[in-house]
């Protein structure tokens, strides 16, 4: 048997059941990734020799009578995770030879499952793109059709899954890091709550890695099925025991239902700030479909949704003003003088990076107020609905684009361009409040290219757009092989 497309759940039973070895897996996974991560390029530093060796003590573990969640099972790491002995350079030349000494809260907590690691995986430089491709490791392709890109920033881990390098990995999600490169390249992922999940060791290199809480951003699973996501979810949920784990343990309420017919469901297929490329709204509209078949009541608008130009203006601004926070003084400057030329009049998404890029501390409390507001107003949705349904990205996976000014980059939405940044209106419209989201397969484009859509749900509730997921794949299929 073929075991490098089996969901993990699967080669969990057959290891239960003594079908195949640990040892077997990892072998197994690792002749496929040295046959065709050639012409992908996902795995970009492989650690085979210690694989085979936890495979070897998976074995015996198991032989012992011992079973964890993922003892035995092949999984691969995003680059941007520190990994005792293994580089972490987030992409950057300047960073190629740091070797951090500890692994990352995750990656300890992979192992303590009983993960085996099969090494790493792609990122863009300083995990600041849609799309994977740095000086070091060169440009990771879309197993789909390789002149178009993967996804970023956790393209790697998206197009390792997608061509059997392993049946998990692990990411993470500020600009839709985990949606885009799931719904890019036909897999599944989720983006936890904000705070749900620890990410102490996911820091760019060279940084000390301390238990810090960060803004907007996340770590989270990756899987070919919705039932995966769930499985290394539960690995990897918890607070640090550095810090708020002293004194708290996690319980995740359970999904609000188990049926399809139960689910009260909002679908969004238009943004009042860019169109919707024809492919997805079509993907978008199968989800639909799905769910009103199957008994679920759907609902296309309400007044309860918070306003989504606002949201994206505020994410748009929170986003620029964290990503610039350590330049150059003489940089910063200059990002001054180009945000004090814009005209009042100007509330395009552009002159909101601008702005944001030069937040004042007054500035950035004033938005998290707007933010908490537009939280309040989520929480006012969720109680009418379990969940709701929208893109990821206006359009499937773009040809590659390795201009380096991302500014001057634009995006083709059937045929008109829009500047590149835009398309992060539908990523952002989870994260600027901190709602978990699931990224589900939905089917393919006309030109054979994979669509995916998110589901949003209530915050610290993520087990119920787990739980839809997981239905949809039951009714419209999920993860296919690449042609």
């Amino acid at each position: 048997m073929d075991w490098n497309f089996q969901a993990a759940g699967e080669l969990a039973a057959a290891l239960r059941a003594g079908e195949v070895t640990s040892v077997e897996l990892t072998d197994e996974a690792i002749a496929c990734i040295e046959r065709d991560d050639k012409t992908i390029n996902a795995i970009c530093v492989p650690d085979f020799d210690r694989a085979r060796a936890a495979a070897r003590g998976a074995d015996q573990a198991r032989d012992r009578g011992e079973d964890r969640p993922l003892l035995g099972i092949p999984v691969t790491v995003k680059e941007s995770y520190n990994i005792a002995g293994l580089p972490t350079t987030w992409g950057m030349p300047q960073y190629r030879d740091y070797v951090p000494a500890e692994d990352a809260v995750q990656v300890s907590r992979l192992k303590a499952a009983g993960a085996v690691v099969l090494g790493k995986t792609n990122v863009p430089l300083g995990l600041q793109d849609l799309q994977s491709f740095n000086e070091i490791y060169g440009t990771t392709n879309n197993p789909w059709d390789q002149d178009r890109t993967s996804g970023g920033s956790s393209g790697g881990s998206a197009a390792a899954l997608a061509s059997g390098f392993g049946a998990l990995s692990i990411g993470s999600d500020i600009g839709g890091s985990l949606r885009t490169p799931a719904h890019f390249c036909g897999v599944y992922a989720h983006k936890p709550t904000l705070g749900l999940v620890a990410n102490r060791g996911m820091v760019p290199p060279a940084a000390p890695a301390l238990p810090v809480d960060l803004d907007l951003a996340v770590v989270g699973p990756m899987a070919r099925t919705a039932r995966d996501l769930t499985l290394l979810l539960d690995v990897m949920a918890g607070p640090d025991p550095l810090t708020l784990g002293v004194a708290h343990d996690l319980t995740l309420p359970p999904a609000r239902h188990q049926r399809l017919s139960d689910f009260r469901v909002l679908v969004l297929d238009e943004h009042p700030l860019l169109p919707t490329g024809s492919a997805v709204r079509a993907g978008v509209n199968r989800v639909a479909d799905a769910l009103v078949d199957g008994g679920a009541h759907v609902v296309r608008r309400t007044p309860l949704l918070p306003d989504l130009a606002e949201a994206a203006t505020l994410y748009t601004q929170l986003l620029f003003s964290g990503s610039v926070a350590r330049f150059p003084v003489e940089a910063y400057e200059q990002l001054r003088t180009r945000a004090a030329g814009l005209s009042a009049d100007d509330q395009s998404l552009a002159a909101a990076r601008w702005r944001g890029m030069v937040f004042s501390h007054r500035d950035w409390i004033e938005a998290n107020d707007r933010r908490e507001l537009h939280r309040h107003g989520w929480r006012q949705l969720f109680a009418e609905f379990d969940a709701v349904v929208c893109p990821i990205t206006p359009t499937p996976a773009f040809p590659h684009d390795h201009n380096l000014d991302l500014l001057e980059r634009r995006i083709d939405i059937d045929g008109v361009e829009y500047p590149f940044f835009d398309q992060l209106v539908w990523a952002g419209l989870a994260t600027m409040p901190g709602l978990p989201a699931t990224a589900v397969p939905a089917g393919l484009s006309s030109e054979g290219l994979p669509v995916g859509v998110q589901i949003l749900g209530p915050m610290f509730e993520d087990r119920t757009p787990l739980r839809l997921a997981e239905l949809l794949e039951q009714t419209i299929g999920g993860f296919q092989p690449p042609n």
